[in-house]
């Protein structure tokens, strides 16, 4: 008698990190979506779950437009959302981001358009609150069409 082979793992959701955050919110808004950006930090197990569970696979399905970016990176070169040199260290301290993961939901300004999401609290709920914060954002970049 044989066992069954093991399922293959599922591999991680990766997020984009991009060059520049001015052409990804203007791709992002172009299909009537927010940007949403994960600001992450590099063995962040936390980020991991957001990345992997939430906003990894919702990018893989074309729900939303999503990137990230370090918030302890100092060295790889990101233009802002208007098209300044910057990185991500100083773009997180420009946001006042203090915790791994943030999640961002913005409009092509920069603009936030609904409430960040601050760490993960309470996992069971985590998934509410980020489609409850896509609501408003769409609803809010609607609005300012």
């Amino acid at each position: 008698m044989s066992t069954p082979a093991a399922a293959p793992a599922r591999p991680p959701a990766a997020l984009p990190v991009p060059a520049s955050l001015q052409t990804a919110a203007q791709a992002a808004v172009a299909q009537k979506e927010p940007l949403v950006v994960m600001v992450t930090l590099a063995g962040c197990a936390f980020c991991e779950v957001v990345r992997n569970h939430y906003l990894g696979p919702m990018l893989q399905r074309g729900e939303i437009h999503a990137v990230q970016i370090d918030m302890l990176d100092r060295r790889t070169p990101l233009l802002d959302l208007q098209g300044r040199s910057t990185t991500g260290y100083d773009q997180a301290r420009a946001w006042r981001v203090r915790v791994a993961p943030t999640v961002l939901f913005l409009d092509e300004r920069g603009r936030e358009l609904a409430e960040r999401l601050e760490g993960i609290g309470v996992a069971d709920f985590y998934g509410p609150y980020l489609d409850e914060r896509l609501r408003t954002a769409r609803t809010q970049l609607g609005a300012r069409r």
